[in-house]
Protein backbone atom coordinates (compact mmCIF):
# COMPACT_ATOMS: atom_id res chain seq x y z
CA UNK A 1 0.00 0.00 0.00
CA UNK A 2 1.47 3.37 -0.81
CA UNK A 3 2.28 5.34 2.11
CA UNK A 4 1.03 9.02 2.82
CA UNK A 5 3.96 11.40 1.51
CA UNK A 6 5.94 12.64 5.21
CA UNK A 7 6.06 16.16 3.49
CA UNK A 8 2.02 16.45 3.69
CA UNK A 9 0.78 14.79 6.97
CA UNK A 10 -2.08 17.68 7.81
CA UNK A 11 -3.54 17.13 4.00
CA UNK A 12 -4.55 13.54 5.59
CA UNK A 13 -7.31 15.57 7.24
CA UNK A 14 -10.57 16.16 6.82
CA UNK A 15 -10.05 19.64 7.74
CA UNK A 16 -7.77 20.36 4.75
CA UNK A 17 -10.05 18.10 2.22
CA UNK A 18 -12.78 20.59 2.82
CA UNK A 19 -10.30 23.67 3.55
CA UNK A 20 -12.00 26.43 1.68
CA UNK A 21 -15.13 24.87 0.02
CA UNK A 22 -17.36 26.32 2.50
CA UNK A 23 -16.47 29.93 0.94
CA UNK A 24 -16.55 27.88 -2.40
CA UNK A 25 -20.46 26.99 -1.52
CA UNK A 26 -20.87 30.41 -0.59
CA UNK A 27 -19.69 32.22 -3.80
CA UNK A 28 -21.20 29.22 -5.82
CA UNK A 29 -24.97 29.70 -4.04
CA UNK A 30 -24.34 33.59 -5.53
CA UNK A 31 -23.02 33.31 -8.87
CA UNK A 32 -25.63 30.54 -9.87
CA UNK A 33 -28.81 32.87 -9.42
CA UNK A 34 -27.39 35.73 -11.02
CA UNK A 35 -26.18 33.87 -14.10
CA UNK A 36 -29.58 32.58 -14.20
CA UNK A 37 -31.70 36.11 -13.57
CA UNK A 38 -28.93 37.98 -16.35
CA UNK A 39 -29.18 35.45 -18.71
CA UNK A 40 -32.63 34.27 -18.29
CA UNK A 41 -34.45 37.21 -20.37
CA UNK A 42 -32.45 36.47 -23.39
CA UNK A 43 -33.17 32.88 -23.23
CA UNK A 44 -36.33 30.64 -24.67
CA UNK A 45 -36.54 31.36 -28.04
CA UNK A 46 -33.04 29.35 -30.30
CA UNK A 47 -31.67 26.11 -30.15
CA UNK A 48 -29.49 24.13 -31.36
CA UNK A 49 -28.87 19.81 -32.27
CA UNK A 50 -32.28 19.47 -30.62
CA UNK A 51 -31.61 21.37 -27.51
CA UNK A 52 -33.05 24.54 -26.30
CA UNK A 53 -30.73 27.77 -25.90
CA UNK A 54 -31.73 27.08 -22.10
CA UNK A 55 -30.54 23.34 -21.56
CA UNK A 56 -26.91 24.82 -23.34
CA UNK A 57 -27.04 27.44 -21.07
CA UNK A 58 -27.69 25.30 -18.47
CA UNK A 59 -25.15 22.90 -19.18
CA UNK A 60 -22.36 25.38 -19.67
CA UNK A 61 -22.35 26.91 -16.18
CA UNK A 62 -23.25 22.92 -15.14
CA UNK A 63 -19.92 21.76 -16.87
CA UNK A 64 -17.48 24.60 -15.64
CA UNK A 65 -19.48 23.56 -11.34
CA UNK A 66 -18.25 19.51 -12.35
CA UNK A 67 -14.21 20.42 -13.60
CA UNK A 68 -13.95 22.52 -10.49
CA UNK A 69 -15.21 19.89 -8.51
CA UNK A 70 -13.44 17.13 -9.95
CA UNK A 71 -10.26 19.51 -9.32
CA UNK A 72 -10.77 20.08 -6.00
CA UNK A 73 -11.87 16.13 -4.85
CA UNK A 74 -9.11 15.03 -6.82
CA UNK A 75 -6.48 17.07 -5.93
CA UNK A 76 -7.02 17.08 -2.12
CA UNK A 77 -7.59 13.31 -2.32
CA UNK A 78 -4.00 12.72 -4.03
CA UNK A 79 -2.31 15.07 -1.43
CA UNK A 80 -3.86 13.26 1.37
CA UNK A 81 -4.81 10.19 0.45
CA UNK A 82 -2.53 9.46 -2.76
CA UNK A 83 -6.10 8.16 -4.46
CA UNK A 84 -4.60 8.27 -7.83
CA UNK A 85 -1.77 6.75 -7.31
CA UNK A 86 -3.32 3.49 -4.94
CA UNK A 87 -6.07 3.39 -8.27
CA UNK A 88 -3.49 3.33 -10.93
CA UNK A 89 -0.21 3.09 -10.12
CA UNK A 90 2.41 4.80 -12.00
CA UNK A 91 -0.65 6.25 -14.73
CA UNK A 92 -2.26 8.13 -11.68
CA UNK A 93 -1.63 11.27 -13.18
CA UNK A 94 -2.03 10.31 -17.31
CA UNK A 95 -5.49 8.95 -15.67
CA UNK A 96 -6.40 12.69 -14.01
CA UNK A 97 -4.81 14.55 -16.67
CA UNK A 98 -7.04 12.82 -19.41
CA UNK A 99 -10.27 14.01 -17.51
CA UNK A 100 -9.03 17.38 -16.55
CA UNK A 101 -8.53 18.28 -20.08
CA UNK A 102 -11.53 16.62 -21.76
CA UNK A 103 -13.63 19.01 -18.47
CA UNK A 104 -12.11 22.24 -19.90
CA UNK A 105 -11.92 21.66 -23.50
CA UNK A 106 -15.72 21.08 -22.84
CA UNK A 107 -15.70 24.67 -21.64
CA UNK A 108 -15.48 26.65 -24.76
CA UNK A 109 -17.50 24.06 -26.54
CA UNK A 110 -20.67 24.40 -24.00
CA UNK A 111 -19.83 28.07 -24.60
CA UNK A 112 -19.80 28.26 -28.47
CA UNK A 113 -22.91 25.72 -28.37
CA UNK A 114 -25.12 28.29 -26.24
CA UNK A 115 -23.72 31.23 -28.38
CA UNK A 116 -25.30 29.23 -31.52
CA UNK A 117 -28.34 28.46 -30.08
CA UNK A 118 -28.93 31.74 -28.69
CA UNK A 119 -27.16 33.60 -31.71
CA UNK A 120 -27.92 37.52 -32.00
CA UNK A 121 -29.53 38.37 -28.72
CA UNK A 122 -26.23 40.53 -27.43
CA UNK A 123 -27.57 44.19 -27.91
CA UNK A 124 -23.87 44.73 -29.93
CA UNK A 125 -23.82 45.82 -33.35
CA UNK A 126 -21.66 43.15 -35.36
CA UNK A 127 -19.02 45.15 -36.68
CA UNK A 128 -18.40 45.90 -32.25
CA UNK A 129 -19.10 42.54 -31.04
CA UNK A 130 -16.32 40.89 -33.64
CA UNK A 131 -13.92 43.62 -33.06
CA UNK A 132 -13.93 43.17 -29.28
CA UNK A 133 -14.15 39.51 -29.69
CA UNK A 134 -10.90 39.79 -31.52
CA UNK A 135 -9.24 42.19 -28.92
CA UNK A 136 -10.35 39.63 -26.51
CA UNK A 137 -8.64 36.43 -28.31
CA UNK A 138 -5.24 37.82 -29.07
CA UNK A 139 -4.52 37.33 -25.29
CA UNK A 140 -6.22 34.18 -24.41
CA UNK A 141 -4.17 32.49 -27.33
CA UNK A 142 -0.90 34.54 -26.28
CA UNK A 143 -1.74 33.09 -22.77
CA UNK A 144 -1.96 29.19 -24.75
CA UNK A 145 1.25 29.42 -26.39
CA UNK A 146 2.94 30.54 -23.29
CA UNK A 147 1.40 27.94 -21.64
CA UNK A 148 2.69 25.33 -24.00
CA UNK A 149 5.71 27.41 -24.63
CA UNK A 150 7.04 27.73 -20.78
CA UNK A 151 4.93 27.00 -18.70
CA UNK A 152 3.75 23.20 -19.38
CA UNK A 153 0.10 21.31 -20.04
CA UNK A 154 1.32 18.63 -16.73
CA UNK A 155 1.91 21.98 -14.78
CA UNK A 156 -1.11 23.87 -15.96
CA UNK A 157 -3.15 20.62 -15.10
CA UNK A 158 -1.72 20.01 -11.28
CA UNK A 159 0.98 17.58 -12.02
CA UNK A 160 2.51 19.32 -8.39
CA UNK A 161 -0.03 17.33 -6.89
CA UNK A 162 1.26 14.44 -8.00
CA UNK A 163 5.02 14.64 -8.65
CA UNK A 164 8.04 16.39 -6.46
CA UNK A 165 9.62 17.10 -9.67
CA UNK A 166 6.69 20.12 -10.79
CA UNK A 167 7.30 21.73 -7.43
CA UNK A 168 10.22 22.32 -7.71
CA UNK A 169 10.36 24.09 -10.88
CA UNK A 170 10.86 27.60 -10.63
CA UNK A 171 8.45 30.67 -11.30
CA UNK A 172 7.37 31.05 -14.91
CA UNK A 173 7.99 34.94 -15.28
CA UNK A 174 7.67 34.99 -19.18
CA UNK A 175 5.07 35.40 -22.10
CA UNK A 176 1.71 36.09 -20.78
CA UNK A 177 3.66 35.39 -17.22
CA UNK A 178 5.53 38.51 -17.51
CA UNK A 179 1.90 40.38 -17.28
CA UNK A 180 1.05 38.20 -14.09
CA UNK A 181 1.50 35.15 -12.29
CA UNK A 182 -2.39 34.23 -13.08
CA UNK A 183 -2.35 34.84 -16.51
CA UNK A 184 -4.09 31.58 -17.33
CA UNK A 185 -7.28 32.81 -15.12
CA UNK A 186 -6.64 36.53 -15.92
CA UNK A 187 -6.32 36.12 -19.68
CA UNK A 188 -7.09 32.78 -20.73
CA UNK A 189 -10.77 32.58 -19.97
CA UNK A 190 -11.17 36.07 -22.32
CA UNK A 191 -11.29 33.53 -24.98
CA UNK A 192 -14.82 32.17 -23.73
CA UNK A 193 -16.21 35.74 -23.73
CA UNK A 194 -14.53 36.03 -27.67
CA UNK A 195 -16.45 32.70 -28.62
CA UNK A 196 -19.64 34.53 -27.32
CA UNK A 197 -18.98 38.33 -28.89
CA UNK A 198 -18.39 36.52 -31.95
CA UNK A 199 -22.20 34.31 -31.77
CA UNK A 200 -23.27 38.02 -30.17
CA UNK A 201 -25.12 35.67 -27.67
CA UNK A 202 -26.35 37.51 -24.64
CA UNK A 203 -26.61 34.06 -22.47
CA UNK A 204 -23.17 32.88 -24.09
CA UNK A 205 -21.44 36.11 -22.45
CA UNK A 206 -23.30 35.63 -19.41
CA UNK A 207 -21.93 31.92 -19.48
CA UNK A 208 -18.62 33.04 -20.19
CA UNK A 209 -18.52 35.48 -17.33
CA UNK A 210 -20.17 32.90 -14.67
CA UNK A 211 -16.98 30.70 -15.58
CA UNK A 212 -14.55 33.47 -15.31
CA UNK A 213 -15.88 34.34 -12.48
CA UNK A 214 -15.98 30.93 -11.02
CA UNK A 215 -12.50 29.83 -11.88
CA UNK A 216 -11.23 32.64 -9.43
CA UNK A 217 -13.33 30.92 -6.26
CA UNK A 218 -11.32 28.07 -7.29
CA UNK A 219 -8.52 30.07 -7.24
CA UNK A 220 -9.23 31.61 -3.80
CA UNK A 221 -10.79 28.55 -1.95
CA UNK A 222 -8.88 25.52 -3.52
CA UNK A 223 -5.68 26.64 -5.18
CA UNK A 224 -4.11 28.93 -2.77
CA UNK A 225 -4.91 26.27 0.18
CA UNK A 226 -3.04 23.61 -2.03
CA UNK A 227 -0.36 26.48 -3.11
CA UNK A 228 0.60 26.76 1.26
CA UNK A 229 0.91 23.52 1.72
CA UNK A 230 2.86 22.23 -1.15
CA UNK A 231 5.27 26.00 -1.15
CA UNK A 232 5.04 27.22 2.01
CA UNK A 233 3.45 30.43 0.69
CA UNK A 234 0.01 31.58 0.16
CA UNK A 235 0.14 33.93 -2.41
CA UNK A 236 1.72 31.34 -4.70
CA UNK A 237 0.20 30.27 -7.93
CA UNK A 238 1.08 27.78 -10.46
CA UNK A 239 -0.22 30.16 -13.07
Amino acid sequence: MTVLDPEFPNAATASFMFRGQGVHALFLAILLPVAWGLAEPALGDGSWLGLSDTVWFVLAVGEAVLHQLYVWIAWRAQLGRKLFTRLFGRGDFAVYSAIFYVLLLLRPVVIAAVSVADAGTLLLPSWLALALGIVLLVPSLYTAWSVQRYFGFARAAGADHFRRRYREMPLVTRGAFAWTPNAMYTFGFLGLWAVALFGRSHAGLVAALFQHAYIWVHYACTEQPDMELLYGNPGASRG
